[in-house]
């Protein structure tokens, strides 16, 4: 069966329109495009008539590629922006209205198990304990298990753009503000993730655009090649390395990075941040990228109907 599926989280809105046979996935297309949809969301409370007006145009262009490619089933998610968002089931309404398309606006728990749905799938995590780690705009889910068995899932309110409007307030950031992002994020992981699911990992696996554009960058390569980003290993060295290489770039050459889209060059760091913190706390030496994310979960839900 051929869908769309789409998943309009805080930072990016992401289409995958995919053939689907049984757990086999089969692409046909993807793209992602940095609408920013939880601007200032963690200060006002709402989502912005100027980011809602950024996913309804990105949609429209979707919704024309998915028809002519024949997607039979299209339905999709909406993340941490919308669920924070006091007129959040308004604007899933909206878009409904619009362009005819089912968004579930879901919690963190469901955004967990499609997560590890979806990287699970093509026996990616395999029999070894991991850690699957999802570094959205507004939050981030660290989910544990096997292929087949999710052991430990929870979401948390880290995120690369709420974290790099609260903490990174200068351009380009210290070394202090760093400090103080890196040790909320460990906090918090040590609150929510208990030391023995911690302890007993032994792989991790990073999805979404955090690890997929440091995987770019550390690649230096010029075009985006989902074929060299996915199962590529980041080591901590590497992001440790990355992540002060960037934040000492004021954001206008931070845009000119070779490997980065000049999107992404606002939250890169934050996001960095985050995942160092996390390869830290599981005593992970790398963590593997993976393209198959939230997206693939979505698209086998479709399927099986």
């Amino acid at each position: 069966m051929r869908v769309a599926a789409i998943d309009i989280g805080t930072n990016s809105t992401r289409v995958l329109v995919a053939d689907v046979d049984g757990e086999r996935i089969s692409e046909l297309f993807r793209h992602s495009i940095v609408t920013r949809l939880g601007d200032r969301v963690d200060q006002m409370g709402r989502l912005a008539d100027d980011a809602r007006q950024r996913v309804f145009d990105v949609l429209a262009g979707y919704r024309d590629e998915y028809v002519k490619a024949g997607a039979e089933r299209v339905g999709g998610v909406a993340t941490s922006a919308v669920r924070d968002s006091a007129n959040g089931a308004e604007f899933v309404a909206e878009i409904d209205r619009r362009y005819g398309i089912a968004i579930d606006l879901i919690d963190g728990d469901r955004e967990a198990q499609l997560t590890f749905t979806g990287a699970c799938s093509g026996d990616a995590v395999g029999g070894t304990p991991t850690v699957v780690v999802d570094i959205g705009g507004g939050s981030t889910e660290f989910i544990t298990g096997v292929a087949g068995r999710l052991d430990h899932h929870v979401s948390t309110n880290i995120g690369a753009v709420r974290h790099s409007e609260r903490f990174l307030t200068t351009d380009p950031p210290t070394a202090e503000q760093l400090e103080v992002l890196i040790d909320s994020v460990t906090a918090e992981i040590r609150e929510v993730v208990p030391a023995d699911e911690r302890e007993r990992v032994r792989r991790g696996v990073g999805v979404a655009g955090t690890p997929t554009v440091l995987a770019s960058v550390d690649q230096q390569l010029e075009h985006f090649d989902p074929w060299k980003v996915h199962g590529y290993a980041i080591t901590r060295d590497a992001c440790e390395r990355l992540l002060h290489e960037l934040a000492a770039l004021k954001l206008a050459d931070r845009r000119e990075v070779t490997g980065l889209h000049p999107d992404r060059a606002p939250t890169i760091v934050a996001g960095a941040a985050i995942l160092l913190a996390t390869m830290r706390e599981f005593a992970l030496d790398e963590v593997t990228v993976s393209e198959h994310d939230i997206l693939y979960g979505i698209a086998l839900g479709l399927a099986r109907g």
